[in-house]
């Protein structure tokens, strides 16, 4: 295999995403295996054309059920809405297509296993997009802790927020419906955040959890001034877990915390130690250890660069800095690799059910006000 046929379903934000870093990657890592932009689907014929041409995909499509039996398509590529997933994913492994889908799975827990089902009775390779476990600083970090350069795991503590919502008055979108988002910042970005506690501290056992609309109406823009959209997810979460290891964590998100524009930040204490990180300045990794004299004991920043690959497969210099869309190329390299035989892809559909039942288990904890176990 020395290319890989690509169909990219959606042109949003992350579709656009998936396009840069299906360009960019084969010059970054020089791969034997290389995508071969083939087809792109978005609504309406034109405007699919018009992405097509922008993006640099050989041909359009509005309809996703031809993309996902297209002959010349290897891989589906989606970037839709949440409630959407399911049934072109499952399509698209029926046709014998591998799949690389955006976070969450699903709206459900049940059409989240359909999914992983679906992929495994066909023979198909899947990859998630929790992008930001592929950070060259994050990797790092969890080298840390598997060296024990903290010690013994004590407590995760971590937090995602931003201000894309933050304006009572920004008007309603399908973000805010639970028939196409499902829950709101939890399904957005604290998946991100349950995805990382369990990439850096294993499993997490039992959750407790609530959560909060804040801004229950928002104005729709058709026109009138009076007309409004109910909010049906969460504009907030806040959970307490217990990881299986014997340790407690605490999970924050916000999607209406002004003036945070990507604060997914975490600190992983250890008996030795501490590591913390910040998205905002994702470059960056914060290392105390508790060793040599109390007087010089302090926070050390290690600053990403070619020693923590592949860092250097973008840029030779240390500090020159990466960005969001370079880990996106990092993921899609991977996604490369992986359907080359040359890695086993992580997370998986499979794997990312272990995400899903967190996420799920969260939804109950705060409907019944109680402590929900994973067992």
């Amino acid at each position: 295999m020395d290319s890989v046929g690509v169909g990219l379903i959606g042109t949003g934000y992350m579709g656009k995403c998936h396009a840069i870093a299906y360009s960019a990657v084969a010059t970054v890592f020089g791969l034997s295996t290389r995508p071969r932009l083939e087809l792109l689907c978005d609504l309406g014929a034109e405007q699919a054309a018009a992405a097509a041409a922008a993006f640099g995909f050989a041909r359009s499509t509005d309809d996703w059920h031809k993309l996902v039996s297209d002959p010349a398509v290897d891989v589906v590529s989606i970037t839709t809405p949440n409630g959407l997933h399911p049934a072109m994913a499952i399509e698209a492994a029926r046709n014998g297509k591998h799949v690389y889908c955006e976070k969450p799975l699903a709206l459900t827990l049940e059409k989240a296993e359909a999914m992983a089902a679906a992929v495994r009775e066909a023979g198909v390779k899947s990859l998630v997009g929790y992008n930001y476990t592929k950070n060259p600083a994050v990797s790092h970090a969890k080298r840390l802790v598997e060296q024990g350069a903290i010690g013994r795991l004590l407590h995760f503590r971590g937090c995602f927020d931003e201000d894309y919502l933050a304006d009572p008055a920004l008007p309603h979108s399908w973000r805010m419906q639970k028939e196409k988002a499902g829950a709101g910042a939890l399904a957005d970005m604290a998946s991100h955040l349950i995805h990382m506690a369990q990439h850096l501290c294993g499993p997490i056992g039992a959750v407790m959890a609530d959560l909060t609309t804040m801004h229950a109406e928002r104005p729709i823009n058709d026109g009138s001034h009076a007309a409004t959209g109910r909010v049906e997810n969460d504009d907030t979460v806040s959970a307490l877990v217990r990881f299986r290891a014997g340790f407690s964590g605490s999970l924050d998100s916000s999607r209406i915390a002004w003036g945070r524009k990507s604060r997914f930040a975490w600190e992983l204490h250890g008996s030795a130690g501490m590591i913390a990180f910040d998205q905002e300045r994702m470059n960056e990794l914060q290392l105390y250890q508790a060793k040599g004299p109390k007087a010089e004991q302090g926070f050390k920043t290690i600053l990403s660069g070619p020693a923590h690959p592949p860092y250097g497969n973008f840029v030779p210099a240390p500090g020159h800095s990466l960005g969001y869309n370079d880990i996106k190329t990092v993921e899609v390299a991977h996604l490369m690799r992986g359907l080359a035989g040359e890695e086993t892809l992580y997370p998986n559909f499979t794997d990312a059910l272990d995400t899903e039942r967190v996420m799920h288990a969260m939804l109950r904890s705060a409907k019944e006000g109680q402590w929900v176990s994973l067992d």
